[in-house]
C-alpha cells in the first residue's frame, strides 16, 4: 500500500510558478508574432463577418452566395486601402529630405529670433528636437506594420473564410466536446457580443473621424490629406495615443507649407473631431463603456504593442476585454477581472458583498446573489 504524499507550495513558490510560466508564454507569443497576428486579425474580422453571414442566410441566401458578396467586399476594401497609400506612402517618403531641410531653415529662423528677445538656445539640440525624420519614423512605423499585414492579404482573406465555414458547427462542437457546454458557450457568446459590439462601434467613428481629418485638411490644403485621413482612421483605433500620433505628422507639414496660422487650423481641427467623437459621441453610443481601467488601457496597449508589434496596438484593446471576460468566468481568477475593471466594478463588487466570488459580467450573477441575500434575511 502506497502511501501518497502531496507536495505543498508557499505563496511565494506559486507566484513565482505562475511569474515563470508567464514569461514563458509571452516569449512564444513574441517569438512567433507573424503567425499569431495573423491568426488573432483573421479571427477578429471573422467575428465581425459572422452577424451579417447569418443575417444573409436567414433570409434565403445560398451560404456560397453569401461568402461571395462577404469576399468581395473585403477584396474591395483591401484594394481601396492599396490604392490610396501605396502612391502617397513613396511620394511622401521621396518628399522627406526636403521637409527636413524647410524644419532645418524654421529652426534657424526660430534661433535668431529667441536671440533677439534675449533668449539662448543651441540650434543644434533645437534641430534635433525638431528632426521631421524623428517625428514622422512613429508613423511611419505604423503604415510599415500595416503593409506587412497587408502583404498577407491572400493568407488572411484564406484564414476568414475557413472561420466562417466553422461558425455554423461550432456550438454543436462545444456541445459535444466540453461537460458543461451550456456555461462555455455563454461565456463564448458574451466575448463576441462584447468584441463585435466594440469592433463594430469603433470602426464606424473610425471612419467618421478619418472623413473628417480628410475634409478639413482637404479644405485648408495641406498635402497628402487622404493620406492623413486614412492614418486617423486606423490610429483611431489604437487607444490614449492613436489620436496624438496621427495629429502630430499632419500638423508639422501643414506648419512646413502652409504655415502657423493653417498648422494652428490644423490642429484645432483635429481637436474637436477627436474630443468630439472620442468624449461625446463614443461614450453615448457604447453605453457602460469598455469595462476596462484607463490606465489598464494603456497598459495593454504598451503591452500588446510590445509583443505582437504595430498590429499587437490596434488589437489591444479587444484582447485585454476578452481576458478579462474569461478571467471573470471563473471564481479562482475573478480579483484579476476585478482589477483589470473601472473603479464602478470593483465598488459593485464590494456592496455586493464579501462571500464566494461569481463569474463577472454572468447572466446569472445578479439572481445567485438575489437568491443569497434573500436567504440571510429568512
Amino acid at each position: 500500500m502506497h502511501r501518497t504524499q502531496e507536495i505543498g507550495f508557499t505563496s511565494a513558490a506559486r507566484f513565482l510558478l505562475v511569474a515563470g510560466a508567464f514569461v514563458v508564454v509571452v516569449a512564444g507569443l513574441k517569438a512567433a508574432s507573424t503567425m499569431v497576428t495573423l491568426f488573432l486579425l483573421s479571427a477578429f474580422i471573422a467575428m465581425l463577418l459572422v452577424p451579417p453571414l447569418k443575417y444573409m442566410q436567414s433570409h434565403g441566401m445560398p451560404t456560397w452566395a453569401a461568402m461571395l458578396l462577404i469576399v468581395a467586399v473585403l477584396v474591395g476594401a483591401g484594394g481601396a486601402v492599396l490604392a490610396m497609400f501605396a502612391g502617397s506612402v513613396n511620394e511622401f517618403n521621396a518628399s522627406l529630405p526636403i521637409y527636413q531641410q524647410r524644419v532645418r531653415v524654421m529652426s534657424g529662423e526660430l534661433v535668431t529670433w529667441l536671440d533677439g528677445v534675449g533668449v539662448h538656445v543651441s540650434r543644434e539640440s533645437l534641430n534635433a528636437l525638431f528632426d521631421p525624420m524623428r517625428i514622422f519614423g512613429f508613423a511611419g512605423e505604423l503604415i510599415r506594420g500595416l503593409g506587412a499585414l497587408l502583404t498577407n492579404a491572400f493568407m488572411i482573406l484564406l484564414t476568414v473564410m475557413f472561420m466562417l465555414f466553422e461558425a455554423n458547427s461550432l456550438p454543436s462542437k462545444l456541445r459535444a466536446a466540453l461537460r458543461a457546454p451550456e456555461a462555455s458557450l455563454d461565456h463564448l457568446r458574451e466575448v463576441m457580443f462584447t468584441i463585435n459590439r466594440y469592433m463594430f462601434i469603433k470602426a464606424c467613428t473610425s471612419l467618421v473621424t478619418g472623413l473628417l481629418i480628410w475634409a478639413w485638411l482637404s479644405f485648408l490644403g495641406v498635402a497628402f490629406a487622404a493620406m492623413w485621413g486614412m492614418l486617423a482612421f486606423l490610429l483611431n483605433f489604437v487607444p490614449t495615443i492613436g489620436s496624438i500620433i496621427a495629429a502630430v505628422p499632419a500638423v508639422l507639414l501643414a506648419l512646413i507649407k502652409l504655415g502657423i496660422d493653417d498648422a494652428l487650423l490644423a490642429s484645432l481641427g483635429f481637436m474637436v473631431v477627436n474630443i468630439g467623437i472620442g468624449n461625446f459621441i463614443e461614450p453615448r453610443v457604447m453605453g457602460r463603456g469598455l469595462g476596462l481601467s484607463t490606465l489598464v488601457v494603456f497598459l495593454s496597449l504598451v503591452f500588446w504593442g510590445f509583443v505582437l508589434g504595430p498590429a499587437g496596438m490596434f488589437l489591444s484593446v479587444p484582447l485585454t476585454m476578452a481576458l478579462k471576460i474569461a478571467f471573470g468566468a471563473s471564481p479562482q481568477t475573478y480579483p484579476i477581472a476585478i482589477m483589470l475593471g473601472p473603479a464602478e466594478e470593483a465598488r459593485a463588487a464590494m456592496a455586493a458583498g464579501h462571500g464566494e466570488a461569481l463569474p463577472l459580467c454572468s447572466p446569472r450573477r445578479d439572481q445567485q446573489q438575489a437568491s443569497r441575500e434573500g436567504a440571510e434575511r429568512v
